[in-house]
């Protein structure tokens, strides 16, 4: 196939690695502890462990013994968990994902952050410094508040920098500690969603510039933006004593209907590419209806998301961390060819999405 764009020109992701904190409960576990902390608020606990199975989930690593939950009773203890385990997980995921693109710490010319599940100034990115030896002069960009749709808006605004700097290396971190937003005392039925379907862990990227990128490299070839208007309400946090209180709607799934076909076969005829194409397609982990939204808006065939799928049955929805294992798990198969295009893909609060075009 013929590039849309000078191939030999685009920046490279030379590894993508998953990072998983030591703490593992089975969806069964969870159900069992929420029945309990909800036991005597809660109407219906049958309800409860419906909605918690309905999300795909067969379980999910935490940063915290479940047990501890309890404990982090204020946004300040739950907080603090947060950032002691962001830098240790942030650290390892660096680590290796350089190490796995045989570079050290002292290479790296900008590191990019993304979360939304956690506040911390210095940020993390900053506390991890120190921590990585790196160099004095490293450019950091922390970027808070796009939610799922941070992994991929991550990756674009890293190969964005690269295409100014085909000499370098940067580093996209993500950190999702989402069970430490827990609210004990929210008994929606967006909360009570959101505590079976949202998991911890983080997700490394090493990307370097076209001057520094090996022939096998899949390259990133462009990217592009899509914000719904006036759609704020979709998705989101409401901050307040207690912490992160989550907005989910159950218009997400309507929204995937109304807006991701038009802006993927629009982002693609810039390019001279249709959606039959596309070998790869690397989407986030929204949930169950989203994924079955995706499946048919874009008219995917049998198979396309198992990788998605899978992440989902096994880790839960991570956040912007989500669609970076989905990628990982990609690189590691080995099944894209070389000439192979991707769609890689989010959406998040805004309401908006992001996407990226790949080759191999």
């Amino acid at each position: 196939m013929d590039s849309p764009v000078r191939t030999l020109s685009a920046p490279a992701v030379q590894s993508v690695v998953r990072t998983l904190p030591q703490h593992y409960c089975t969806q069964d576990e969870f159900i069992d502890f929420f029945k309990r902390a909800w036991a005597t608020k809660f109407f219906n606990l049958d309800r409860l462990e419906d909605l918690h199975r309905k999300v795909s989930v067969s379980g999910r690593y935490l940063s915290v013994p479940l047990a501890d939950l309890e404990r982090l009773d204020t946004f300040k203890k739950r907080n603090d968990a947060y950032i002691t385990c962001a830098v240790d997980l942030g650290e390892r995921a660096i680590r290796d994902a350089l190490a796995q693109a045989d570079l050290t710490p002292e290479d790296v010319d900008h590191i990019f952050f993304v979360t939304i599940t956690g506040l911390a100034t210095p940020s993390i990115d900053a506390l991890l410094v120190n921590r990585l030896g790196l160099r004095s002069d490293v450019k950091r960009t922390p970027i808070w508040g796009l939610g799922c749709l941070a992994g991929a808006a991550g990756l674009a605004r890293a190969a964005d920098y690269l295409r100014a700097f085909p000499d370098e290396v940067a580093v996209l971190l993500s950190v999702e500690l989402c069970v430490l937003t827990h609210q004990k005392e929210d008994l929606s039925i967006a909360n009570i969603i959101a505590s079976g379907l949202f998991g911890d862990g983080a997700a490394a990227a090493v990307l370097v510039g076209a001057e520094r990128a090996g022939p096998d490299d899949p390259r990133v070839l462009t990217s592009r933006s899509s914000f719904y208007h006036h759609t704020e309400h979709v998705m989101g946090w409401d901050i307040g004593d207690s912490g992160f209180k989550v907005i989910l709607s159950p218009d997400v799934p309507a929204m995937v209907k109304t807006h991701f076909r038009t802006d993927v076969d629009g982002f693609l005829s810039l390019h001279g590419l249709e959606r039959s194409q596309v070998a790869q397609w690397v989407l986030h982990t929204g949930g169950p209806k989203v994924l079955t939204a995706f499946e048919s808006t874009l008219e995917l065939p049998e198979g396309a998301l198992s990788r998605t799928w899978d992440s989902l049955e096994r880790y839960g929805n991570i956040s912007s961390a989500s669609v970076l294992f989905v990628l990982s798990e990609l690189l590691e198969s080995g099944d894209a060819a070389r000439g192979d295009y991707g769609v890689l893909g989010a959406m998040g609060p805004g309401f908006c999405a992001e996407l990226l075009l790949l080759q191999w």
